[in-house]
């Protein structure tokens, strides 16, 4: 008598249905372990659980339903800063980024948190992506600078006191700007004939500490003969709620954009903030199951670049100056890792006159800002801000340059932990606009960003 095999049934998986990890990203993964040295949190602690690998067999498992969605799931999720160096690293293609943004969001439909965990996020998903109430927040604490009470309570030891996540987001705070209130105007005149018709980004907390930047880019964009629109009414593009699994309200965020820049009718979406370009490429992705959306949004999509792509796209026209300077350029891992940008910001550095573009060793590692990790996970994001710090002030250089505002305001925090309180930070699309108009590296360093926000920017 013949004795047969009996197969188990498969176990049911412990995600949800909707927007589970594919089983078929996950088979991409052959564990080979390329991504180790390439991750910051298993470079920081050495743990396989907190390795890309590790995480994706975490995720594996829990699809097969041979592990829970419990809360030693839900830590090393959290503990991935999102970088998407392992991406860089991977010989086989893995999508990273889909796989631990899904995950992410099952984590947090699935997986309780603590009642302090969950106000504080609450308190920075309610703030971080409306523009509108981050300059509520601005004008207290442009007062709290000014009026040197900054400078007391960091030197009291005050801060000592207080819980780490609030404590790292005073460290973090970047210098208010006078003119916090300021706006982008909605249109930007081409210099010259109009050689594209381009939509500008002005992200949410770009917007109010950083319009500097958005100024400059304006202007450079205008300089290079594009005609830039920037509507007045567009909400954050959902990249902070995509890299913490809030997919609901991403979601509607994206669509809100979608409609608004379509009203436009634009050529190409300029983005000149790392993480939201890499958020923006994905919406086919995030709305991939919305019948109504779904054609929509991969059309948008096609249509985003980030400033140096589209810089580089056309060939300049506007006069370069010497700005005899020496600048570490420090890679935002948005576009390194997870837009797959390398080469253009360097190219566009190249052509400025005198400019000396000194590398960071560790190029690849994470400087621990990713999003809101910082805030979310001081510890591990200071001693990578640390390292990061101490590899760029090796390079002797007299400023640091990157293209991402979270990467900035990590660079400065780092900084004035260290004492080097007069090593500025600069996006890179400022020192293309201060050799366009021939500004002088003295007023460039002067630190006086109000005056590079132009009314007619």
């Amino acid at each position: 008598m013949s004795h047969l095999t009996q197969i188990e049934p498969p176990l049911p998986s412990s995600f949800d249905p909707h927007h589970a990890p594919e089983k078929e990203l996950l088979a991409d993964c052959v564990h080979c372990g390329f991504c180790l040295p390439a991750c910051p949190t298993y470079v920081l602690w050495g743990e396989e659980m907190d390795s890309p690998r590790g995480r994706i067999y975490m995720m594996q498992k829990a699809s097969e339903g041979k592990a829970p969605l419990d809360q030693n799931f839900r830590l090393h999720m959290d503990n991935c800063l999102g970088c998407m160096a392992c991406m860089t690293a991977c010989p086989s293609g893995v999508q990273y980024s889909k796989l631990i943004e899904d995950t992410r969001a099952q984590v947090e439909r699935n997986i309780p948190r603590s009642t302090e965990d969950s106000l504080f996020r609450r308190m920075l998903f309610a703030t971080f992506p409306y523009p509108a109430r981050l300059r509520m927040m601005a004008a207290p604490l442009f007062l709290y600078q000014r009026s040197g009470l900054q400078v007391l309570v960091r030197g009291s030891g005050l801060l000592k006191l207080v819980p780490k996540r609030f404590a790292a987001m005073e460290a973090l705070l970047p210098t208010v700007p006078a003119r916090f209130a300021w706006k982008m105007p909605g249109r930007a005149v081409p210099v010259g004939a109009v050689r594209r018709r381009v939509g500008m980004l002005t992200g949410c907390v770009q917007q109010v500490f950083f319009s500097h930047v958005n100024a400059a880019t304006a202007r450079v964009l205008a300089a290079e003969g594009c005609e830039v629109i920037t509507p007045q009414d567009q909400p954050c593009c959902g990249a902070l709620m995509v890299h913490s699994g809030l997919e609901e309200q991403a979601a509607a965020m994206a669509r809100r954009i979608i409609e608004i820049f379509e009203r436009e009718n634009v050529e190409t979406v300029v983005i000149n903030a790392a993480g939201c370009g890499s958020t923006m490429k994905e919406y086919g992705h995030l709305l991939r199951d919305d019948p109504q959306w779904a054609e929509r949004a991969r059309a948008f999509s096609a249509k985003c670049k980030d400033i140096t792509e589209i810089l580089c796209e056309l060939p300049p026209i506007a006069p370069r100056h010497p700005l005899p300077l020496k600048i570490a350029y420090h890679d935002a891992c948005h576009l390194r890792h997870a837009q797959a940008i390398y080469q253009q910001p360097r190219d566009l550095l190249a052509g400025i006159p005198g400019l000396q573009v000194a590398e960071i060793a560790e190029p690849s590692l994470c400087c621990g800002s990713a999003g809101v990790y910082n805030l979310l996970q001081p510890e591990p994001a200071q001693q990578l801000g640390d390292r990061k710090v101490g590899n760029l002030l090796a390079t002797g250089a007299e400023a640091v340059v990157s293209a991402n505002p979270g990467c900035l305001l990590q660079l400065m925090s780092g900084l004035r932990r260290r004492g080097e309180r007069t090593l500025p930070a600069f996006h890179m699309v400022e020192l293309l606009d201060a050799s366009i108009r021939e500004v002088s590296v003295g007023t460039l360093l002067s630190g006086k960003k109000d005056l590079f926000v132009a009314h007619d920017a």
